[in-house]
């Protein structure tokens, strides 16, 4: 049966190391990974971001992340959106801090007991906002792909971002969008048995994991997936 992509949450820290908030934003992130919700995050490299590794943006396309900056200037923030789209989440530490009442934070090598604080803080924090964002389909995680009518019959494509992830456009209300993960879901139901007919909320749910899809536009892209599926099941896309 194939393997539906399994949903993990992106940490992209700053990297800024002239200040002491920058190193809290990265220790907090690794203590996430390593501690608090290990096999649920991952983290992202910014300046590779940035650079253009195709990889961790492709990841970031895909699935929710977080941002976490040391400061107001959210440069981890601003490249996400940047390059990937608006993150799922973001965290600042100075403004964390701040509402915590810490003191300053001070050490870049070796932070103080406030900097110390504000580590931990930092990744509850971030521990919580993964844990909401995993919590199932509901959650916001994704921006679909909306593309131009394709010159083609709209048949399923690997992601153009390169992360092998297939995309298939299917028409909804008066445009093209681009739903990820789309070849795979049919797949997975088709092989589990699942007949069109009492199939469309399900599908509808399944697919809302992996692409947001507005509250308003529901009753279309319920209607047009259901369709794409009942074509798929008779032997193939259309």
């Amino acid at each position: 049966m194939p393997d539906l992509p399994e949903r993990k949450v992106g940490i992209i820290a700053c990297s800024g190391e002239e200040l002491a908030v920058g190193t809290v934003s990265r220790l907090a992130a690794l203590k996430v990974l390593h501690e608090l919700r290990p096999g649920k995050t991952v983290t992202i490299c910014l300046p590779l971001f940035l650079a253009g590794g195709e990889g961790d943006r492709a990841f970031a396309r895909f699935h929710p992340t977080i941002t976490v900056d040391g400061c107001e200037l959210r440069c981890a923030a601003r490249g996400t959106e940047m390059y990937s789209g608006k993150p799922t989440a973001s965290v600042v530490v100075s403004e964390l801090a701040a509402a915590q009442g810490l003191e300053a934070i001070d050490g870049r090598r070796h932070l103080n007991n406030a900097g110390k604080k504000a580590v931990e803080l930092t990744a509850e924090r971030l521990a919580l906002l993964t844990d909401e964002l995993l919590a199932g389909p509901s959650a916001k995680t994704l921006v679909s792909i909306s593309a131009p009518k394709p010159a083609e019959d709209p048949k399923p494509a690997g992601c153009s971002c390169g992360s092998g992830i297939p995309v298939q456009n299917v028409f909804i209300g008066d445009h093209w969008v681009g739903l990820q993960a789309l070849p795979l879901i049919f797949a997975n139901f088709r092989e589990r048995g699942r007949e069109p007919d009492g199939a469309a909320d399900e599908l509808l749910a399944t697919v809302a994991v992996y692409n947001h899809i507005p509250e308003q536009s529901k009753p279309d892209y319920r209607e047009a997936i259901l369709q794409e599926y009942a074509s798929f099941w008779r032997g193939g896309a259309k």
